[in-house]
């Protein structure tokens, strides 16, 4: 009798109990509808001299990320935004101007907001009481539907309600699901969120939105030049991975951000080396030889939807001299660079058929 109710409790759970590791049915899974070839598009400090848009034209991209930042205190609960003190390209009139010129050329937005935290990083603000946390989501909450309601009067393609903002996601999903119905109410666009690559197993709320964002820094090859298979085997327990997290979500996934630096050892702990990128040999081949080896890992995924390479600056004219130019030698940029040929390579077509 004992072991008949142990059974009949078991088969109960089982029957009822959705557990984070089931997957979903095949008739339950989306697909992307296509692959996003994007650039995140480096908001500039002051009105366009040309429009940038013709060199986004010339490498394939058909998708750019708009980013106009906030800003936050580490030891307030503010958010600052739109303010006159930011650059041109990082305000409302700027946001407005670059999707305006990207929607002539026939390219698709992310609009992409992105709170910046001075001396730490986004992703670690916390606070310890309840009234902290109310007023900065109060702020939160204006920026957000602030940029929402430009994104819904410029028709714009996809709305991404945060970046990387990883505490708060883990800690305040009410407050998170709350904000997605705000932002629902006026744009009827597609919504994501942009987790960071350690994170995005932690938000709860995916389920309300399009897709899964992940800002893809994941660490791969500690050597100074990785070769395209020592780079496309690093990646396999992610793929692994990521394709779980898809079957168990049933959304597609997307990169909104990835990248490399083009300096020795880019393709492991890029943070590590963000701040000391100008003192690190230039590496030109290592940051293309990991750009050729995500392509080639991911663009055969049918859940993988494509992303937005981090980043791509308007009306580029070289390197410059001096510190600025040590500076874009040595960042993410592709521009000028053997990575912009593979960038070329993939988006118009050549090896993404």
């Amino acid at each position: 009798m004992k072991i008949f109710s142990l059974l009949i409790t078991f088969c109960f759970l089982s029957l009822c109990c959705n557990t984070p590791s089931e997957k979903l049915s095949s008739s339950s899974l989306e697909l992307p509808t296509e692959k996003m070839k994007g650039l995140s598009f480096v908001a500039p400090s002051r009105p366009f001299s040309d429009n940038p848009m013709v060199r986004i034209n010339d490498v394939g991209a058909d998708w750019i990320a708009v980013t106009p930042f906030g800003f936050s205190p580490n030891d307030e609960p503010i958010v600052r935004f739109n303010t006159s003190r930011q650059w041109w390209g990082e305000r409302a009139e700027g946001t407005i101007e670059t999707i305006r010129l990207a929607k002539e050329s026939n390219i698709k937005v992310l609009l992409k907001p992105h709170v910046w935290m001075h001396g730490s990083w986004i992703g670690e603000l916390d606070f310890d009481n309840e009234a902290d946390w109310k007023k900065w989501e109060s702020d939160y909450t204006d920026y957000i539907l602030t940029y929402a309601k430009i994104a819904d009067s410029l028709n714009v393609e996809v709305f991404c309600i945060g970046t990387e903002v990883k505490q708060s996601v883990k800690k305040r999903e009410k407050y998170w699901r709350g904000l997605i119905r705000a932002v629902k109410k006026i744009y009827d666009g597609k919504l994501t969120y942009a987790s960071n690559w350690d994170a995005y197993q932690v938000v709860s709320f995916w389920d309300e939105l399009d897709f899964v964002g992940i800002d893809t820094y994941f660490p791969l090859v500690k050597s100074k030049t990785p070769t395209i298979e020592e780079l496309k085997k690093a990646w396999k327990p992610t793929v692994k991975e990521l394709r779980r997290f898809y079957q168990k979500t049933g959304k597609p996934i997307v990169f909104t951000e990835y990248g490399y630096m083009s300096i020795d050892g880019c393709a492991h702990k890029n943070w590590e080396l963000e701040n000391q990128r100008t003192e690190i040999p230039v590496n030109q081949q290592a940051q293309a030889n990991a750009i050729e080896a995500l392509f080639e890992v991911f663009w055969k995924e049918d859940w993988w939807g494509g992303g937005f390479l981090w980043k791509w600056y308007p009306n580029y004219r070289g390197e410059g001299q001096g510190r600025r130019a040590r500076f874009r030698a040595a960042d993410y940029t592709p521009q000028g660079k053997i990575a912009e040929e593979v960038l070329k390579d993939w988006f118009k077509g050549a090896k993404s058929k």
